[in-house]
């Protein structure tokens, strides 16, 4: 009995002894330990501004608060461990205005080239596309940046000719009244064209080649001067480019001049049936200087008292003392050749 209780006495002493030595170097160790916490430094970036702050604690989030930087809904954070010294990186939210073909959008970024940026948000600048800013440019809030799409390309088109309205006296109306004689017609021109397309608008083009396909007609509006007496009732009706014949056919020429005119007829010495040019004689024919008036022109042929409307004419003939500005009017008998006689005429070019 005596030996279990020397046993049992042996033992408690043994623990506390133990208990003499673990207790003492708990509590050393826990009070050590704020002061190991203490040694936690923290270097702080936000933009060009830098802060070193100690703390005891190990969350970044609350360490920024404590060193009293103030962060946004929208901004962030990284971290990073080193010996003895923690860094925080705060990163700013940027907003970025970007027109991009012509739509404007708003973006985010937290600091990064402009190409970065670009790519980050599928959006395209190479190729067709320009960039108001060179692409390695670093980011910055309230930044507008422009990316304009540029298409060059060839293109065929037809556009309209607008008519004119041409006016004519006749003074078989009213004085003052009008009427149309020939509705006018728009015609139409084929082009081809380099065109420049910025964000599918048109900013440049540089005609190629273009043709007219068809001509505009234009529109023909007879106004009135008054009465007309019976002699002057087959007189035309002449404007500015425009000839209305009594029966109504609309003529246009392009330009006027003043010749002598004489008449001859297939009898005469030195004639035929034919001309110089091959062609039957005929009500129309005229003799000219070919040098003044080519072969093949169109005239439309009156005096210029307006008593005598020869009317329609070709250059189909000469003669020997058909010279510079006189013209020789074929007739059918030498009687109407008499009574024709020698006249100062205004010949009509046509068209």
């Amino acid at each position: 009995m005596q030996k279990i209780i020397a046993q049992v006495t042996k033992r408690k002493n043994i623990f506390f002894y133990v208990a003499a030595v673990v207790i003492p170097v708990a509590l050393l160790m826990a009070m050590l330990a704020p002061t190991a916490k203490a040694h936690t430094t923290y270097v702080i970036t936000d933009g060009d501004a830098v802060k070193v702050y100690t703390t005891f604690s190990n969350d970044p989030a609350y360490v920024l608060e404590q060193a009293g930087v103030d962060l946004a809904a929208e901004d962030t954070y990284t971290t990073e461990t080193g010996d003895g010294i923690s860094e925080i990186t705060v990163q700013r939210n940027q907003t970025i205005t970007v027109d991009y073909c012509g739509q404007k959008v708003t973006v985010s970024s937290y600091g990064e080239t402009l190409q970065q940026l670009l790519s980050r948000n599928e959006m395209q600048f190479a190729g067709d596309y320009v960039v108001s800013q060179p692409l390695n440019t670093e980011t910055y809030d309230g930044m507008e940046v422009k990316v304009d799409c540029i298409v060059q390309m060839e293109q065929t088109y037809t556009v309209d000719i607008p008519f004119e309205t041409k006016y004519c006296e006749d003074s078989t109306l009213p004085k003052g009244q009008e009427v149309v004689l020939v509705e006018g017609r728009v015609g139409q021109e084929r082009k081809t064209a380099n065109v420049v397309y910025t964000n599918s608008q048109i900013t440049n083009e540089t005609v190629i080649s273009e043709k007219v396909v068809q001509q505009p007609v234009n529109r023909i509006v007879a106004v009135g001067t008054g009465t007309k007496t019976d002699e002057q009732s087959k007189a035309p009706a002449i404007g500015d480019g425009i000839i209305v014949t009594a029966e109504g056919e609309v003529l246009t020429y392009n330009k006027k001049a003043k010749f002598n005119a004489t008449a001859y007829t297939k009898t005469d010495a030195g004639c035929d049936d034919y001309t110089a040019t091959g062609t039957k004689v005929r009500i129309g024919t005229v003799a000219v200087d070919p040098s003044v008036i080519p072969y093949g022109t169109r005239m439309f042929i009156m005096s210029n008292d307006g008593k005598y409307i020869y009317g329609i004419a070709t250059a189909e003939d000469c003669g020997g003392a058909i010279k510079e500005n006189r013209i020789d009017l074929y007739f059918d008998t030498t009687a109407e050749c008499f009574q024709f006689g020698r006249r100062s005429c205004t010949v009509y070019f046509l068209n």
